[in-house]
């Protein structure tokens, strides 16, 4: 028999994705009002460590969530078995969820999914572990919810448990740039049409003793301890290492048509997600930025944006030496004379850098600046850095009114894990 010469139709069009609930932890604000509040008019969440004594660090302060205790939403046998990067996940969540309006007894949960970032997890809960063991006499005497509270996964798992929700659901791990891959990771899953909701975003908790001595080991961290507030200064001529931060951010990921159908007030449109690999250095980027870069150039196609359409950048911006140079050169690179009239900022400025969970709160920034036409500052600049281009705006120190309609969030992670998402204004 004569093969038949028509060809399969293999092309399918994209489902529209929008975001329909936010929801916050961050060192400068425990919800999104707060947290828009504090990115709004240049709060800074850095001060002194409270949670352990810092004395002997090298870096004695951090960017702690300030007024979270875990009694005001779990009871205390629950918290208990809850390492504290998932009971920010949760409670980040359970805020997205109730600002979508979601009515858990009518959506279909078999399409309902939660994709979430955690660059590391349960730290605190394996530091606290091993260092009890190693005071002991030798037994391995071990919490039975030692593995379950310090697993990445985790935090997924009690989102959906909590919900019902038994879509797909698992973490993405890749250093900083983790809940940056699970936003693209959620826009894929709908736009493909295989769920109508995704719960996704990040959780971080690593403001802890190994997490502080460790990235001290790197020299990773600022050691401006004489004054905390003013540490985390990205694109400044003084800045001497980033700041850690610790918190949550959620957004709630939605088909358009099922959005609408519902009624759901829409934040923005979710257009496009790129990746890629500086394939240079297991911590420093590539000094010449090729893969963010071409993280950029990607995301753009996968928008199908053009560069100029660009109006806003809350850039990864850690306040690194190397880090902030490199993704501004690529910034130049990539959109010419038109870098000049984007505003250009780094939030991390405020908010430290929160790991896993930067991409989340970083991106819900993004889309805060859209919804009220306001770019965040970058704050506690003071030095201007010969090295970057002054032409460039950084939004330095005072937020700037901007009429913001496309806005980009950049995330990058130690392993040279490159993220990138675009955000549009929502209309029909």
């Amino acid at each position: 028999k004569k093969q038949s010469k028509k060809k399969a139709n293999y092309h399918m069009e994209l489902k529209r994705v929008v975001v329909t609930g936010l929801g916050a932890l961050t060192p400068i604000g425990n919800n999104i009002e707060e947290y828009w509040e504090g990115l709004s008019t240049g709060k800074s969440g850095c001060a002194p460590i409270t949670y352990f004594d810092a004395e002997k660090f090298k870096t004695k302060f951090a960017c702690e969530l300030k007024n979270f205790n875990a009694q005001d939403y779990f009871d205390r046998k629950e918290a208990r078995k809850l390492d504290r990067f998932a009971q920010y996940a949760l409670v980040s969540s359970d805020q997205a969820i109730k600002d979508a309006g979601i009515d858990l007894d009518v959506v279909d949960k078999f399409r309902v999914g939660v994709i979430w970032g955690a660059g590391i997890g349960g730290l605190e809960t394996f530091q606290d572990e091993v260092i009890n063991f190693a005071e002991g006499d030798g037994t391995p005497r071990f919490n039975p919810f030692f593995i379950p509270k310090m697993i990445a996964d985790i935090a997924p798992g009690n989102i959906s448990i909590k919900h019902g929700f038994m879509g797909p659901n698992y973490t993405t791990v890749s250093a900083c740039a983790s809940s940056a891959n699970a936003l693209i990771d959620a826009l894929n899953y709908i736009r493909l049409g295989h769920c109508d909701i995704i719960v996704t975003g990040g959780s971080e908790a690593a403001v802890t003793k190994a997490g502080m001595g460790g990235f001290n080991a790197m020299h990773a961290l600022s050691t401006r301890n004489d004054d905390p507030a003013t540490a985390s200064r990205p694109f400044d001529a003084t800045r001497d290492g980033f700041v850690l931060g610790e918190g949550a951010g959620a957004l709630i990921l939605e088909e358009y048509e099922h959005a609408k159908a519902r009624g759901a007030k829409i934040y923005a449109e979710v257009v496009g997600g790129g990746m890629s690999s500086d394939a240079h250095h297991m911590t420093a980027p590539h000094p010449d930025g090729i893969g963010v870069e071409r993280v950029m150039l990607n995301c753009l196609r996968d928008a199908n944006i053009k560069p100029e359409e660009v109006d806003a950048i809350n850039t990864h911006g850690t306040s690194t030496p190397l880090g902030d140079v490199a993704e501004l050169k690529a910034i130049t690179k990539v959109f010419g004379e038109h870098a000049k009239d984007i505003n250009i900022n780094s939030t991390k400025s405020m908010t430290g850098h929160l790991l896993g969970a930067a991409g989340a709160i970083e991106a819900i920034a993004s889309i805060l600046a859209m919804e009220h036409s306001l770019v965040p500052p970058t704050i506690n600049h003071t030095t201007v850095d010969e090295n970057i281009d002054s032409s460039l705006n950084l939004t330095l120190n005072k937020a700037q009114k901007r009429e913001v309609n496309v806005a980009m969030s950049n995330t990058f992670g130690f392993g040279g894990h490159n993220a990138c998402v675009l955000f549009k204004k929502y209309s029909e």
